[in-house]
């Protein structure tokens, strides 16, 4: 449906996600993925939903001066956020094993930002999800880390594998959004850029 309004614009997907991909295939979306590295560091005075809103906005400043008329790029970036400090993508076995411990029997937010930039235009949304961890076993934890590798995830997991199964009690907001898109967002906003 979107599709038809989105037929004389042309979609960037500037994210080299699997997961991301798919949810625009899903939304039936005709796209081009093009990618550019990043520094995806961040002032320390940021917080919350601020650095996520950072990260997607500085991830479109290398496409900047290239964008044509009727391009739409779009940039996004996930965080997790517990306990007053933002979880990245672990480094190591270690520093995922320290994360999901921190997690356990708590609950914490997962916030994705999606930027959407033209060239006269940028404008910034967020989505915030509350998730609750069951308390989580060191060997669950040892067994989800070595089995799914889940170094490329924020906050070391990915809701949609073993441990989202096994260890998610509760989720208040969006799914998709933990996922890594909130695609409500996705197609509410681009649904308003080409009315």
């Amino acid at each position: 449906m979107i599709n038809y309004k989105l037929a004389t614009y042309h979609i960037i997907l500037a994210s080299g996600s699997p997961r991301r991909q798919q949810f625009f295939n899903e939304l039936g979306l005709d796209f081009e993925i093009r990618l550019k590295p990043v520094d995806e560091s961040y002032p320390d005075r940021l917080r919350h939903f601020e650095i996520s809103d950072y990260l997607a906005q500085l991830k479109s400043l290398p496409f900047k001066n290239e964008l044509q008329d009727k391009e739409i790029l779009i940039t996004s970036d996930t965080i997790v956020w517990h306990n007053q400090k933002a979880l990245g993508k672990p480094k190591d076995a270690q520093e995922a094993f320290d994360m999901l411990s921190s997690m356990s029997g708590t609950t914490h937010e997962v916030i994705t930002s999606i930027c959407f930039t033209t060239p006269t235009t940028q404008k910034t949304v967020n989505a915030v999800t509350k998730v609750t961890f069951k308390v989580l076993t060191e060997d669950e934890i040892n067994h989800y880390i070595t089995t799914y590798q889940p170094f490329d995830k924020a906050g070391a997991y990915g809701i949609q594998e073993w441990i989202g199964q096994i260890g998610i009690v509760n989720i208040e907001g969006s799914y998709t959004n933990v996922v890594g898109l909130p695609t409500h967002l996705l197609y509410k906003t681009l649904n308003s850029m080409v009315q």
